[in-house]
């Protein structure tokens, strides 16, 4: 009699608490505007480490939910933690795989970043066809509310200067717009970043900046980056994981760095020792090659000029071609006029030891040196590179 009692008791308790659970609210929940299809399915990923964020097809999936006709959904399982975790929401796409995010088209993106913590719950709006653009939070914690605040920072730098862009880059200098126009967009988050106090939006401003972890072009930023955060959160994984990316044996020369004393071999077939022929004042090392429309252009019309303009009061142009064939390289520097500075090869192309010395991968490329060999400037071209050499040489 007891025990049947003891069964019955047991039973009751456990109906109380699944009816607790099925009416405790999701952890994270919300509603999805503009539903069109049926079986809609949204994702909650975890990325395992700084890489993972913000990038396609990587981090795990954790859960998914079914988006239902009017638009809602929940989920329910999450990763045991103390700490707050960054979880993606992925809004499934068309024959994608369930981490596939959009990160080419801002405007498009189809993921959002939000940073949850055990025992808090989270529900967000977001109309389907503009998922991260239109994503809310009801009542965002202080990080999350910086998220929603770095995702509108990140679309309108978009909106400003890539949406709807195109360029010929084997025309001209639209190579170079097109460089120009993505460190503009990219300056707005790098912004952000330097002036945050807090370390996930950082983060995740940072890898927006790249998604594809490429930071040839600005490198300063990693560096600053690490400088920053390992004395704030000194112990986080992620920090640590910057700061072995941000390692100088890994990135090009840096702003303030004093360019390595490299010997190349000239097209005189001599060897050229580059700390031995600085200029007096200022020096520019130029990364080009024969087949590149940009860089021929600005041995044309602006390195031609400035190198006759400025070489005698102390200037030094040290060209290194990415080339493979001498008669090709040697034909292209006369016709530009060029053969009035010095210029150097291995003939190697893209596998030269210059360029892993320097770790270059992207021309054209430029180090403006002082007379002391040290970087005080970089990957400045066209009209702004006649200003800066004329800025200078008139105040040094």
């Amino acid at each position: 009699m007891k025990a049947s009692l003891l069964k019955k008791y047991i039973s009751f308790i456990l109906l109380i608490l699944i009816l607790i659970a099925c009416q405790s609210p999701a952890p994270i929940s919300g509603k999805i505007e503009g539903i069109l299809k049926k079986d809609l399915k949204i994702y909650l990923i975890q990325p395992e480490n700084l890489k993972e964020v913000a990038a396609s097809y990587f981090g795990k999936v954790i859960d998914s939910a079914v988006v239902n006709s009017d638009g809602s959904f929940k989920f329910y399982h999450f990763p045991k933690s103390k700490e707050p975790i960054l979880l993606e929401l992925a809004l499934q796409l068309p024959d994608k795989y369930p981490t596939y995010l959009q990160t080419e088209n801002t405007a498009k993106s189809n993921y959002m970043p939000i940073l949850w913590q055990s025992g808090n719950t989270i529900r967000i709006t977001a109309k389907i066809d503009e998922f991260q653009k239109s994503f809310s939070i009801e009542n965002p914690s202080k990080i999350n509310k910086t998220f929603l605040e770095l995702r509108d920072i990140n679309q309108k730098a978009y909106q400003t200067y890539l949406k709807d862009k195109n360029w010929d880059v084997h025309k001209g200098d639209q190579l170079l717009q097109k460089e120009h126009a993505i460190l503009q967009y990219q300056q707005e988050l790098i912004n952000f970043a330097d002036s945050t106090e807090l370390l996930m939006p950082a983060l995740l401003a940072l890898r927006w900046v790249s998604p594809v972890y490429n930071y040839e072009r600005v490198p300063e930023f990693l560096v600053n980056q690490c400088n920053k955060w390992k004395e704030k959160a000194p112990n986080h994984p992620w920090v640590k994981q910057l700061c072995e990316q941000s390692e100088s044996s890994k990135l090009p020369v840096l702003l303030g760095d004093k360019f390595p004393n490299i010997k190349l071999p000239m097209i005189t077939k001599d060897t050229l020792n580059i700390e031995k022929v600085l200029g007096n004042k200022l020096t520019i090392i130029d990364l080009w090659a024969s087949w590149c429309a940009p860089c021929r252009k600005e041995n044309r019309e602006f390195l031609l000029p400035i190198y006759k303009e400025y070489h005698k009061q102390g200037l030094q142009i040290i060209a290194y071609g990415l080339e493979s064939d001498e008669a090709t390289w040697k034909a292209a520097i006369n016709r530009d006029g060029a053969n009035i500075w010095l210029h150097t090869s291995e003939l190697q192309g893209d596998n030269a030891l210059f360029l892993k010395q320097i770790r270059i991968s992207t021309i054209p490329a430029n180090f403006i040196l002082n007379n002391k060999g040290i970087v005080i400037a970089k990957n400045i071209h066209g009209n702004a590179l006649k200003d800066w050499v004329k800025n200078y040489m008139k105040n040094n």
